[in-house]
């Protein structure tokens, strides 16, 4: 299980992230267009630099939905290797069996 404290701040970025996803991507299409004054280029530069660091989506780490933990993730189902494997050997996953052959 994670500390509460890595949960809580990757809710915080979630929050921050989706709080300036607008203003992200209006930034980054001026500094990306090629067309673009060099003053405008420069200070959509420091626009964005000015935003919050944890505002970014690389920041943003998938984590289990049930314990929080935040390696060995299985994206399809929002759940880490070691509570995929507790809950299908369990049969509380539909749909997912045990391979054997």
């Amino acid at each position: 299980m994670a500390k509460k404290s890595l949960v809580n701040r990757q809710a915080r970025r979630e929050e921050l992230v989706a709080r300036h996803a607008g203003a992200r991507v209006e930034l980054k299409r001026v500094v990306a267009h090629p067309d673009t004054d060099p003053d405008v280029r420069a200070e959509a530069v420091r626009r964005l630099s000015r935003l919050p660091r944890d505002s970014s989506p690389v920041r943003l780490r998938s984590r289990d939905q049930t314990d929080g933990r935040p390696r060995g993730m299985l994206t399809r189902f929002g759940l880490s290797r070691v509570r995929f494997r507790e809950l299908a050997l369990r049969g509380d996953m539909p749909g997912v069996r045990k391979a054997s052959w």
